[in-house]
């Protein structure tokens, strides 16, 4: 997760100090995350639109680049919500569980506006919106299993999206550039995207899958070990 690994310094410098405005403001957590979700819904609309001719737009590629600035607001204010909630002292598990709800709903919908507005084949979509949820789950049903929450392995969600905002970004000044798709073995910067995430989706889901099997054998032969003790 080479986004992750910023995390601290992108807390420290940019986001936190963006959360502190919104405390002084009065705006909570969940209003963040409702809104995020909102931008999401946005995405995925926009992304259905730039690549469907529809109202006879004469240029729907621009619907890419709104896409964009949506997914950017979505993943902006993701952030912004837990690091009001820390800052504030409100972090709670009924937050973190409407804000990783938030979070899937969102996939689904900003992929679902990717593969629906033609950038890549439905069965790739399929694949990679499979190995999205797979991973999150799995991050999570660590922490349910009491081994801790572990979101290791080579793609979180904050990579997800820089891939997707790099694409469109790339598919948009293209199009605006040489007023036509930019196309690579048959696929758009948006289709090799879903590729890239539908591989390193489901890496990470085995990475998730190794590591919570590991730790739970570890689990496994110390009980047998106190077992053992207790019985000599």
């Amino acid at each position: 997760m080479a986004a992750n690994s910023l995390r601290p310094y992108v807390a420290e410098t940019i986001v936190d100090p963006i959360a502190k405005i919104f405390i002084k403001i009065g705006i909570s957590p969940n209003t963040l995350s409702i809104i995020s979700f909102i931008f999401s819904i946005l995405a995925g609309i926009f992304y259905y639109f730039a690549g469907n001719d529809y109202f006879g737009l004469s240029a729907p590629y621009y619907f890419l680049l709104v896409a964009a600035i949506c997914v950017l607001i979505n993943s902006g204010l993701d952030a912004l919500d837990g690091a009001v909630a820390r800052l504030r002292g409100i972090a709670g598990k009924k937050g973190d569980f409407l804000d990783h709800v938030i979070d899937r709903y969102a996939d689904v919908f900003i992929i679902s506006g990717i593969v629906f507005g033609g950038f890549c084949p439905w069965w790739i979509g399929f694949i990679a919106l499979a190995g999205i949820l797979l991973t999150s789950y799995l991050g999570t049903q660590a922490q349910a299993m009491d081994i801790g929450r572990y979101y290791g392995g080579i793609m979180g969600r904050a990579d997800r999206l820089i891939i997707i905002l790099a694409a469109s970004f790339l598919d948009f000044g293209y199009i605006a550039f040489y007023e036509t798709s930019a196309l690579y073995w048959g696929f758009s910067f948006l289709g090799w995207a879903m590729i890239i995430i539908a591989v390193g989706s489901h890496i990470t889901a085995f990475q998730r899958i190794y590591h919570i099997w590991k730790a739970l054998d570890r689990e496994d032969k110390a009980k047998a070990s106190e077992k053992s003790e207790a019985e000599a």
